[in-house]
């Protein structure tokens, strides 16, 4: 018995070296697979980040663009791009959306404007990304009276430079503030001056400073609110729409501004106050295009021909 009991823990002495060497050959080839897969992987990842087109920071370093583009950044949209855009855009189910006819005339203008673009838009709409997306290679800044959608909005779409105003005015208050504007012309309403320091009731002076020393290039007024009495009405906007068009110090001398829904009260008659129908280019029902020049800093009168307020 003793003897057999040696023998069987000999077998065993014997046995266990070999169990040894074969897990350490199972972990050599476990390690040499581990590593031959890992060196192909960083082989792959380094070719692939050659190959991947460079992001141009031309854009963002004047910051003419908001929005991180490939390529050549000054290329325009192509023409199928565009109307395939204005196309689904004028064609949505909702209700408050623009028609074709309304979008057309805005989207030449932003084709023909030199790049980069400066578009300003009052109201966010239905077609805040599609403004965005045909001024690609520029500057557009939305306008907003609501800040907890205009930052739900900008939470969406981080892309979209969005900033909120609270209007102080009301829409019966309209004819009264045409009245005093015209009281203060010379001074605090005078169409050529920096709004970030004035105090007329129709100026917006709460934006950030860069809106003002921005020379814009094409202006929509699309927001905010003009139904009811008590609604803030598009007053302000248009009013500040005319200033910094005849405020610009750049060589372009000409702002493109359009108002929304100009078959209502307070968008007509403060076109025609403001904006001026010398400067009217085309107009329906419900979209007016003016086209108005910068003024010399001395002029006190908005418009060549004053229109009757009465009247309109």
């Amino acid at each position: 018995m003793k003897n057999s009991n040696n023998n069987s823990n000999t077998k065993l002495i014997l046995l266990h070296p070999y169990i040894q060497k074969q897990g350490g050959s199972s972990r050599f080839w476990l390690l040499a697979f581990v590593s031959f897969f890992t060196f192909a992987f960083l082989l792959t990842l380094i070719y692939t980040r050659e190959t991947l087109p460079v992001k141009s920071t031309t854009a963002m370093a004047t910051g003419s663009a908001s929005s991180p583009t490939f390529g050549n950044i000054n290329a325009p949209l192509p023409t199928p791009v565009i109307n395939t855009l204005l196309h689904y855009a004028s064609r949505s189910n909702d209700s408050f959306h623009m028609s074709h006819a309304e979008i057309k005339p805005i989207s030449d203008v932003l084709r023909k404007c030199s790049s980069p673009c400066n578009f300003l838009v009052f109201g966010l709409t239905h077609e805040t990304l599609l403004w965005k997306a045909l001024n690609h290679n520029g500057r557009t800044v939305f306008i907003e009276e609501n800040r907890y959608y205009a930052a739900y909005y900008e939470e969406l779409h981080p892309e979209i430079d969005v900033f909120d105003v609270q209007y102080t005015t009301k829409m019966e208050e309209m004819r009264d503030l045409i009245a005093s504007t015209k009281k203060q012309i010379k001074n605090e309403c005078r169409p050529v001056q920096n709004l970030l320091f004035s105090e007329c009731k129709l100026g917006i002076n709460d934006l950030p400073n860069h809106v003002y020393e921005v020379d814009w290039d094409v202006i929509l007024v699309d927001g905010p609110r003009g139904d009811g009495p008590e609604g803030p009405g598009r007053m302000a906007p248009i009013f500040t729409a005319g200033v910094l068009a005849r405020n610009k110090k750049a060589s372009n001398a000409k702002t493109h501004i359009f108002v929304h829904d100009y078959y209502r009260n307070v968008e007509r008659i403060y076109g025609d106050e403001f904006l001026c129908r010398e400067n009217l280019v085309e107009s329906n029902d419900m979209l007016a295009h003016f086209v108005v020049e910068k003024m010399d800093e001395n002029s006190f009168q908005f418009c060549r021909n004053q229109p009757s307020t009465s009247s309109s």
